[in-house]
């Protein structure tokens, strides 16, 4: 009565107590009465309920399936525990029903959702609403599927929810955007045309069977989406409505929605808005027909790669698989065709030096069609013995027949598949139910959706034969990449403009592999000694009880061990409670990166060491203990992951083999020459990833060029690598991270067999304080606006990245920085991507390195540089009202967002030992950096922002820092272009300013005259460098 009493005083209508009663009365039955009609109506809307969702013994996430009246299958996921909620929705639709005439179509129709529906009609209403609740959304277009996926903060599901129901009952398709979005598709396939696999993938396709739609252009351009249709009168609009009218139905629509709530709530919620969604019957599209019909079948395809690339793809078709998922013949074959261990395909290869790595098995193509792969990365030797390889390839099938199908293989294959199910980690939500919603399509039921990927209960022998029978000689399709082809193509690819040339491989060498035989070195793989045993979760230690907390009550890690030639940290897992540990080690020496020569060295050793543990450690890898071995700047890199049941075995073995190792004189002619077209491959890489690349070299203290090491590889030789290993070792220090299921003192004995094999066998010493120093970042003068320019040799597109660097990193410049760069994100993208249409990348946020911050843009777009430039002072510029004119409620959101995003927990142990491995390796160690931070950044107000706005980014700041980093295109040779600064010039630009006449572009600010960076050396030279930020003292302290 408590709420009758409270009414009474507020309305001072005591006297008229019994009319009130019965008026409020009334009000509460036709509130109840509603309610029980609204819950009805849910009930009504729900055609079925599954409620026995199969899931892992260790998921304490809850699970709910169901299909709606309208055919709609749901999968509800309730976390009370998630900080995010997140939603994908899968429409068994995609690019292969594009309209003959119209490539690209459904890709285009996925841009075009996220641009205004008729409820908010707002381009832009979406975005800013999930930027403002610590979200995210996206989408992908695939053969037979689009995916669109969200995630925000948790409290904020329904808004988000309502919003993304609109896609599919209401999009708008505004005439303008649509024109200014076809830029941004044209974009997308720009940045793909001069990338290998892309080209490849599309290759393929246009070279099958001309009449099957696997063979069109999936993401479509300019050309497919406007000019065409143009000169045939289509009506790109109209198209897009028909197509969502004929296609976007809820009987092929797959929803999978995480949230806080209990599975009643989140029915409650997500029943009324996608019962709404139209059921039109559509028949989810198949393709019986294989796309590899005979007439592309017994072809080998020589190709020219961008790329200095060498491959051997081979593949054969098969039949759609996928409704046999309980028993994955395609898994079984794949398993020992592309088995990595000794008597294996990959191992015999290797050893004759015709291949460095191999990949084979089922490749999905779309419901009717699948394909089985072998591919291989060729040596400079192997490129000269294609046919050889594929002899050696049959003579494995061949093997796999004569032995027949083996249970014992299929048995272990059904218990690693079942124990990844059973310690499956926890997923982030937008990962998860992107996936997950794309498998509600799948020829399964909904119980089962979870589990049948790691499903392989029944062993059948007949389906493994069947699909063994298809991959034969009469069956397989051959290509052969290599720049080696150059000038001896007959085809040029329409959409990508690849060089190629077909030919028929001639009967006699398709005799030659039918009667291939059998070879004497190959044989199954010996019954794998690293598979798991022990799953036991260990108590925890009296001693990590006692362990520093952080200000949530959350252990953190502990030095255990500080001696002047070892650190080790150490946390036992008190979260996720699984059966493994991630162990994480850098061996630092101050020869990794003494010069560019010793660069490569280190690098060699790292890749080297790696390659001939491969068939030893293979086996382990299939057991999930996965392991990386790298090389970076402060020396060489150990990592371990997975189950804590014999990964020290593993880790002793890398180290005993890196202390004595013996170099493979073969095996170093081969992967020192992979690793010289590595560095000279370089120069395809994207505009934009130059331009990162650049800023890095420029900032840094001391930082080698990909020319410098490639320059030096002639120096690298088997001598030199053999003197230079023992060098390395002699001087170092270890500092080792070990966090999971694993005690103390288990720690301990593991890092004790680390030194001892170090010192014992690799006679190393300690370093001395000194030797352990980081490295510095160069300090830019006030008031400086610096430029560098560059030629991309490949994409005719530009790149560019501004950085406006701000300060060391500290609690409180993070968090100004970070707010800075919440607030002003979606409007970034709104202005300069879906407005002003510079590019498929537009990006703002943080930059770090060594310690040191700022504010960076990154753009690759078909728009010389400087008028990027030019658009980004103007956006910045437009900022400071932007945040002048926030309501105190629209910052707090922004506040709120951030937090929501910095303290959202790591799902899985291998992601919170990222976190404090990054930690480690910075000498920052402030492990409770994300609570810290956040209580900080509640204590920031607008004018906050504004201050930082003015001091350090501002036109006329007194403490503005920028530079500029300019990727231009190719010269055109018959251009008359000079220089590196040729062509990147305003007025370069002005077609562009002229397509968007019917835009109110921000105005540029009036700038100072850049610094053109002409040498490398002497820009850093002439600088100043930032001291390294302090460590987090209260958690860095050793405990011995």
């Amino acid at each position: 009565m408590l709420r009758l009493h409270v009414l009474y005083r507020a309305l001072n209508l005591c006297g008229k107590r019994q009319a009130i009663e019965r008026s409020v009365r009334q009000q509460i039955s036709s509130s109840a009465t509603s309610t029980s009609t609204a819950k009805m109506t849910v009930t009504s809307q729900i055609a079925k309920r599954f409620d026995t969702i199969i899931k892992s013994a260790e998921d304490k996430r809850v699970y709910r399936g169901l299909e709606l009246t309208n055919g709609m299958t749901i999968l509800l996921i309730s976390d009370p525990t998630s900080e995010k909620a997140a939603a994908a929705m899968d429409v068994n639709i995609g690019s292969m029903s594009d309209p003959w005439d119209i490539p690209g179509l459904a890709h285009f129709l996925e841009h075009m959702l996220f641009l205004g529906t008729k409820k908010y009609p707002s381009e832009n209403a979406y975005s800013q609403f999930l930027n403002q609740h610590g979200g995210f959304a996206n989408a992908y277009t695939s053969l037979e599927h689009t995916n669109f996926y969200f995630d925000v903060s948790h409290e904020h599901l329904a808004g988000a929810l309502d919003r993304f129901a609109q896609f599919f009952l209401s999009p708008l398709f505004n005439q303008d955007s649509q024109e200014r979005e076809v830029n941004a598709v044209d974009s997308e396939n720009e940045k793909n045309l001069k990338a290998d696999q892309w080209r490849l993938y599309q290759l393929e396709k246009s070279t099958v069977d001309p009449e099957h739609p696997y063979c069109k252009f999936n993401t479509g351009n300019k050309e497919t989406l406007l000019t065409i249709p143009s000169q045939k009168g289509i009506d790109v609009r109209q198209e897009l409505l028909k197509f969502h009218d004929s296609f976007y139905s809820s009987n092929i629509m797959g929803l999978a929605i995480l949230g806080r709530e209990s599975l009643d709530e989140l029915t409650d919620m997500v029943v009324p808005l996608f019962a709404e969604v139209e059921n039109k019957k559509v028949i989810p599209p198949e393709w019986q027909q294989h796309p590899f019909s005979e007439d592309q079948l017994k072809m080998n395809c020589n190709v020219v790669p961008v790329k200095d690339i060498r491959q051997l793809n081979v593949s054969f078709p098969i039949p759609d698989l996928r409704k046999h998922y309980k028993s994955k013949p395609a898994h079984y074959l794949g398993h020992l065709v592309g088995h990595e261990g000794e008597g294996s395909l990959l191992s015999e290869l290797k050893s004759k030096g015709w291949v460095n790595t191999l990949c084979g098995g089922a490749k999905d193509g779309a419901k009717g069609f699948m394909f089985f792969i072998i591919n291989v990365d060729l040596s400079e030797e192997g490129i000269d013995h294609v046919d050889d390889i594929i002899c050696h390839m049959f003579q494995y099938l061949n093997l796999l027949r004569k032995e027949g199908p083996q249970e014992t293989v299929h048995n272990e294959c059904r218990d690693l598949d079942a124990m990844k199910f059973q310690f499956k980690d926890k997923e982030r939500p937008a990962g998860y139910v992107t996936r997950v919603a794309s498998m509600l399509h799948q020829d399964y039921p909904v119980e089962e959706v979870l589990s049948a990927p790691f499903m392989m209960s029944d062993f059948r022998p007949d389906l493994i034969d069947m699909v063994l029978s298809q991959l034969t000689p009469e069956n397989i399709r051959v290509g052969v990449i290599s720049k080696s082809f150059e000038g001896q193509t007959d085809s040029v690819e329409k959409w990508y403009k690849t060089e190629y040339k077909i030919e028929h491989i001639p009967e006699d060498k398709i005799k030659a592999w039918k009667e291939a035989g059998f070879h004497e070195k190959f044989h199954l793989p010996q019954k794998n000694e690293f598979i798991a045993t022990n799953f036991d979760i260990h108590p925890q230690d009296e001693d990590c009880v006692d362990s520093p907390k952080g200000t949530s009550g959350v252990a953190l890690p502990t030095a255990i061990k500080d001696t002047p030639f070892t650190k080790l940290w150490f946390k036992q897992d008190d979260t996720f409670h699984l059966p493994k540990v991630c162990t994480m080690m850098e061996i630092a020496s101050p020869l990794a990166y003494l010069d560019p020569l010793h660069c490569n060295l280190t690098c060699l050793f790292a890749v080297l060491l790696r390659d001939s543990l491969n068939e030893y450690a293979y086996a382990a890898e299939l057991a999930n203990i996965n392991y990386m071995i790298d090389s970076t700047v402060y020396g060489i890199n150990i990592q371990l992951g997975g189950y804590n049941d014999k990964q020290v075995l593993l880790l002793k073995k890398i180290l005993e083999k890196m202390t004595n190792f013996e170099i493979d004189v073969n095996r170093f002619d081969v992967i020192k020459e992979t690793y010289s077209r590595m560095l000279l491959n370089f120069r395809a890489e994207q505009p934009h990833q130059h331009a990162v690349y650049y800023t890095s070299i420029l900032m840094s203290e001391q930082a080698w060029t990909k020319d410098e090491m490639s320059e030096c590889m002639d120096e690298v030789t088997v001598d030199r690598l053999r003197a230079f290993i023992p060098q390395f070792l002699s001087r170092i220090h270890v500092e080792t991270f070990i966090h999971g299921n694993m005690t103390k003192q288990e720690a301990l004995d593991a890092q004790e067999m680390v030194e001892s094999i170090l010192k014992e066998q690799g006679n190393s010493k300690p370093l001395l304080p000194s030797q352990l120093m980081r490295h510095r970042e160069i300090q830019l003068p006030d008031g400086c606006f610096y430029n560098y320019l560059r030629h991309n040799d490949v994409h005719t597109s530009s790149g560019i990245e501004v950085y406006y660097q701000t300060d060391v990193q500290t609690t409180r410049s993070n968090m100004l920085l970070e707010l800075f760069c919440q607030i002003i994100s979606e409007p970034c993208f709104d202005t300069l991507r879906t407005k002003e249409q510079l590019g498929y990348i537009v990006f703002s946020g943080v930059r770090r390195s060594n310690g040191v911050q700022g504010l960076r843009f990154i753009i690759q777009s078909e728009k010389r540089p400087q008028y990027l430039d030019n658009r980004i002072e103007a956006f910045l510029l437009s900022m400071q009202t932007h945040i002048k004119e926030l309501s105190d409620e629209a910052f707090q959101k922004h506040v709120n967002a951030l937090a929501v995003r910095r303290l959202e927990k790591p799902k899985r142990l291998a992601s919170e030992a990222g976190r404090y491995w990054s930690e480690i390796t910075s000498k920052q160690y402030n492990f409770d950096r994300a609570n810290i931070e956040v209580a900080y950044l509640k204590t920031l107000t607008k004018q906050d922002i504004l201050g930082f706005f003015e001091q350090l980014l501002a036109v006329d700041a007194p403490r503005r820092h920028k530079i500029s980093i300019h990727i231009m295109p190719p010269v055109d040779p018959s251009s008359n272009q000079g220089g590196e600064g040729a062509g990147d010039q305003p007025d370069g630009d002005q077609p562009d300013l002229a397509s968007l006449n019917s835009m109110d572009l921000l105005p540029t600010p009036p700038l100072p005259q850049a610094t053109v960076i002409q040498d490398i050396t002497g820009f850093k030279t002439g600088l100043p460098l930032f001291p390294l930020p302090e460590p987090y003292n209260s958690s860095a302290k050793s405990k011995l």
